[in-house]
């Protein structure tokens, strides 16, 4: 039976726009870092996918290592795109992304035209697609010049392989430069996608400054901390989850949660009850507070977290008195 998507899917969720671009994102957009990989179930992702596009989730974020193993979870979402979602395209707004390492060899990996032209192609090739909406360049590499690095965004939108281009895990200063570069290219940065949420607040050193001076939209990954921002770790480390599981592909490790993180936590989540909310919603409301932010990335592991994420947007408003307290509890 075909999927038919909700009638009712974008009544819901709200779309901001992307920097100074005509491109509007959902405040909310799903990323599948994890749980979308060969080691996973093929249908739970099919059920997350469907659930997310139902409730107006039109964006999905990938790259080309994301897995395990590396290229499972873009061949998986093409499986998926080519047998639910085909009539959807021009609805969906897919990204992908190149610069870990990714295959053996001294083109495998970084920032060089070459590579990025190969793993574009392998990418495509894998979900089935002409084109994505979005690519970006993963993180900066300090052995190609960045000139190389932008010229090949640059090529690729023209290229037709591309409609946007972003960056992520950029400094300021680097971020600053690739966005001038690109400009002068006549391909703007649309879009940088750091690592943000309560606590991991590095981009508040200048990175969103130089984002909002320069029209560009932000879409911050790993808003929950991989889960430590939820109800999941309150009473310690459960067995089923992402710590537990030690998948590899940078997910969170046991060592990394602390009793002080655990601690934190629990202090976090009575301030969201207190907000009519779980941890979880407040987290994901905190970081959109900010007008500077375009939407903000969910990683799932079961179809009801997309729907517990999007009643964030219920409330996402804080009073001086909320922002004061979130900063005592996470110093």
């Amino acid at each position: 039976m075909n999927y038919i998507a909700s009638s009712k899917r974008y009544s819901d969720m709200a779309y901001r726009k992307c920097g100074g671009s005509g491109l509007f994102l959902p405040a909310i957009s799903l990323g599948l870092w994890h749980n979308f990989g060969f080691i996973d179930s093929l249908e739970n992702a099919r059920q997350i996918l469907k659930q997310a596009f139902d409730c107006g989730i039109t964006h999905f974020d990938l790259a080309n290592n994301y897995g395990p193993p590396p290229g499972s979870a873009e061949e998986n979402f093409g499986k998926i795109l080519k047998g639910e979602f085909g009539s959807y395209r021009d609805q969906m707004v897919i990204s992908t992304k190149a610069g870990y390492g990714m295959w053996e060899g001294p083109y495998g990996n970084g920032g060089s035209k070459k590579y990025l032209s190969a793993s574009l192609d392998q990418s495509l090739k894998r979900m089935g697609l002409n084109y994505v909406d979005i690519f970006y360049h993963h993180r900066p590499d300090p052995d190609t010049p960045i000139e190389e690095t932008m010229t090949a965004l640059d090529l690729f939108v023209r290229q037709g392989k591309a409609l946007y281009v972003g960056i992520s895990n950029y400094k300021p200063r680097e971020a600053a430069q690739a966005i001038r570069i690109l400009r002068e290219l006549g391909t703007p940065c649309i879009i940088h996608q750091p690592r943000y949420s309560m606590f991991d607040r590095w981009v508040e050193g200048g990175l969103l400054d130089v984002l909002e001076e320069n029209h560009v939209g932000c879409i911050p990954f790993s808003p929950l901390a991989q889960g430590l921002l939820s109800n999941k770790y309150l009473a310690g480390i459960p067995s089923e989850s992402r710590a537990a599981s030690h998948r590899g592909n940078g997910a969170i490790e046991e060592d990394q949660i602390t009793q002080d993180r655990i601690n934190k936590i629990r202090k976090l989540n009575v301030l969201a009850e207190a907000r009519g909310q779980n941890l979880a919603q407040m987290a994901l409301a905190w970081i959109l507070k900010d007008k500077r932010i375009t939407s903000v990335l969910i990683g799932v592991s079961k179809p009801e977290q997309v729907v517990d994420s999007i009643a964030c947007l219920k409330n996402i408003i804080f009073t001086e008195d909320e922002i004061d307290e979130i900063n005592v509890i996470l110093e």
